[in-house]
């Protein structure tokens, strides 16, 4: 098995972050894994994005030019990486932000109104907390239970009394994806 995935979205949205959180969790749980951050020297507020390849073979190049997987988190990103998406693959939309509409009738879309997720859940800085637990519920790539860990590690190490915080938002992602998944 190998996925190849594209986060996307305005530097400051913990797009790499996500991404880092699915690399790590791979390796944790014996996959071979890549992770290629790229941004612009603007980085917070300008648009910053990650190639992801989760594989149980090594890795060969890290960049991706054709992805299993999307998320996109704003409408830059879903135009400049809605061709990206193998037929068949998935585009995650943060329905909060996103206005553009993929055109495309090859893949399938998972729309998660993660803004408003956050916003509820009183942080809006765990919105990708919510998009990642999305990814996990529809792809099940990796186990919930290690990702979720791993942002512990991540997050928890600094600021540990934001975890609940942090699994409700994983958590509430990951019924989003997992009823998209079954719908």
């Amino acid at each position: 098995m190998k996925e190849q995935c594209i986060f996307a979205g305005f530097g400051g949205q913990g797009m790499l972050l996500i991404g880092k959180f699915l690399a790590e969790a791979g390796m944790e749980t014996g996959r071979h894994v890549s992770w290629l951050p790229s941004y612009g020297p603007e980085m917070r507020g300008g648009t910053a994005n990650c190639y992801v390849v989760i594989s149980d073979d090594p890795v060969g190049a890290p960049k991706v030019t054709k992805a299993d997987y999307v998320v996109a988190l704003n409408d830059p990103s879903m135009v400049k990486f809605k061709d990206a998406v193998v037929p068949g693959g998935t585009i995650f939309i943060n329905s909060s932000v996103v206005t553009v509409e993929p055109d495309r009738k090859d893949v399938h879309v998972v729309k998660v109104d993660a803004g408003t997720i956050a916003y509820e859940l009183g942080n809006p800085k765990v919105l990708n907390l919510v998009m990642v637990g999305a990814i996990i519920g529809y792809t099940e790539v990796l186990p919930a239970e290690n990702v979720l860990q791993t942002a512990f590690k991540k997050l928890g190490a600094k600021r540990p009394e934001l975890n609940p915080l942090n699994e409700k938002a994983f958590r509430r992602g990951w019924e989003i994806g997992h009823a998209a998944k079954q719908g």
